[in-house]
């Protein structure tokens, strides 16, 4: 039985069993992201103190400047990753195209595929602001022995076995799921240890946080705007509390504690959003639902939708489910006028 203070060790070989098919692979993966994430946050902690903040001179796919700390996150994930055997793919934010992974005898005889945001809210490093890293795992779809194609990592959120987000801030979090709850667990960093601090974690039905740019609210579409002034309405329990950090990570994560929505709509300018539906969004939705929470692009789940391509972007409402249902509702509402 699971029970707070666990270490992250403990409650991976605890929970082993409930992967009949896994032998193992599935915890180590587990494990390699953990020590990643200890080696990310050593780093994230330093920014300030040593030359590893500020940009780096180049954009990645989606035209973003990079930033030193992006760079760092993406190589150590990838070569702890790599350097374990355990994947025989991986697709990250940071890079173009996806990596194929040979085994040590240059084969091809992992099971898994690792999609992944290795530094969300990069933008925020220089002003001292929680980032993360948000990961998602698939069993590839193609044949074990012969390498990785596309269609490994086009799948549809609701095929991910894994997914989860490290928190980097007052104290660093592990948060994940593998479809059998969502559990936290908060780095020691005096042993360099996780222990579970926050076990099943929920979301409330109801929230009273919303979480988006308004900014750009002369650019959402209709439906979004609608239900803004629902927000803000003096009716019954509202108005509500805007509370945006910019970080995505760092967003979900106190809604998920405080009850709440997170909301990044298309507008005129990006009509799809920008946050990419294989990185991001499958992930976090995988997490919410399985937190009792609820994900969508504004009309549809968000995890029944077939990417078709790497760095595809999907508008994104995710939060309590009461309030992505009420989104819904404006979005709707406002479709058929």
């Amino acid at each position: 039985m699971s029970k707070k203070n666990q270490t992250l060790g403990e409650f991976i070989i605890e929970n082993q069993q409930a992967f009949p098919y896994s032998s193992g692979e599935l915890s180590r993966l587990i494990n390699s992201i953990r020590l990643a994430a200890k080696v990310v946050n050593h780093e994230v902690n330093k920014a300030g103190l040593v030359d590893i903040t500020g940009a780096v001179g180049d954009t990645n796919i989606q035209g973003e400047e990079q930033q030193k700390l992006d760079v760092y996150a993406n190589q150590k994930f990838i070569q702890t990753l790599t350097n374990r055997e355990i994947v025989c793919g991986i697709a990250s934010e940071e890079n173009d195209e996806y990596i194929t992974i040979q085994g040590h005898n240059k084969d091809h005889k992992n099971k898994y595929v690792v999609l992944m945001d290795p530094l969300d809210g990069s933008s925020n490093i220089d002003v001292n602001v929680s980032v993360g890293t948000i990961f998602s795992v698939y069993r590839r779809v193609t044949p074990i022995g012969t390498p990785v194609t596309m269609e490994d990592f086009l799948q549809p959120g609701n095929l991910q076995v894994a997914a989860g987000y490290i928190i980097y801030g007052t104290s660093t979090m592990l948060v994940y799921t593998t479809g059998h709850g969502v559990n936290g667990f908060t780095l020691n960093p005096a042993i360099g240890t996780y222990y579970l601090s926050h076990p099943n974690m929920k979301f409330s039905e109801d929230g009273n946080i919303y979480s988006v740019n308004e900014g750009n609210y002369a650019q959402f579409p209709r439906g979004v705007k609608d239900y803004i002034k629902y927000c803000q309405a003096e009716e019954d329990d509202r108005p509500y509390t805007s509370r945006y950090i910019g970080s995505l990570v760092s967003d979900i994560h106190r809604n998920m504690i405080k009850g709440g929505i997170y909301i990044y709509p298309g507008s005129s300018k990006y009509p799809d959003g920008k946050l990419r539906l294989l990185y991001e969004c499958n992930p976090m939705a995988f997490i919410a639902e399985q937190a009792g929470g609820k994900a969508s692009n504004g009309f549809k789940r968000i995890m029944d939708i077939k990417p078709t391509e790497l760095h595809e972007r999907v508008p994104f409402f995710c939060g309590s489910k009461n309030m992505v249902e009420k989104a819904e509702e404006c979005m709707r509402n406002a479709k058929e006028k």
